[in-house]
């Protein structure tokens, strides 16, 4: 195991996150939001996205120290769906299109979905270790689709 590899691909999605986080904080409404019952409060996000992070940096190291044939195009679906993923927050804080945004997830959502269906080919463990991030996504869309109906 290379430990130094292991770190800075769990460096990088968190770094990016907290930076994208930062950027948006101020924009940052939430709480002013009418929410759904189900609707988690505020400090949940920072929480779970840090361990979503944390997850994705381990299966991207995962997939890059195989010798699989379908490494490199997994790596890529990997840093579209991280670079998908981060502007989401600015759509939906930002600019404030909640709409958008919700189609934003949604691709977001396949794309994660080809992207564990690819870490599959690779690692079936790099993959397992996804269906957190996407079972989030999934309910992330949810809440996204019912903060655009009663708002």
């Amino acid at each position: 195991m290379n430990v130094k590899n292991l770190i800075m691909n769990i460096a990088i999605p968190l770094i990016l996150g907290t930076i994208i986080g930062l950027l948006t904080s101020s924009f940052n409404n939430y709480s002013n939001l009418n929410l759904p019952s189900f609707a988690p409060s505020g400090i949940v996000f920072p929480v779970v996205w840090t361990i979503l992070y944390i997850l994705m940096g381990i299966s991207a190291y995962i997939v890059s120290k195989s010798n699989s044939y379908s490494k490199r195009k997994s790596l890529f679906i990997y840093k579209v769906q991280l670079i998908v993923n981060l502007l989401w927050s600015i759509i939906f804080f930002i600019f404030n299109f909640k709409i958008l945004a919700f189609i934003w997830i949604l691709l977001l959502l396949y794309l994660v979905s080809i992207m564990i269906k690819n870490f599959y080919k690779v690692s079936k463990i790099a993959s397992l270790l996804q269906i957190p991030y996407w079972l989030w996504l999934v309910f992330a869309s949810i809440l996204n689709l019912y903060i655009i109906f009663i708002n």
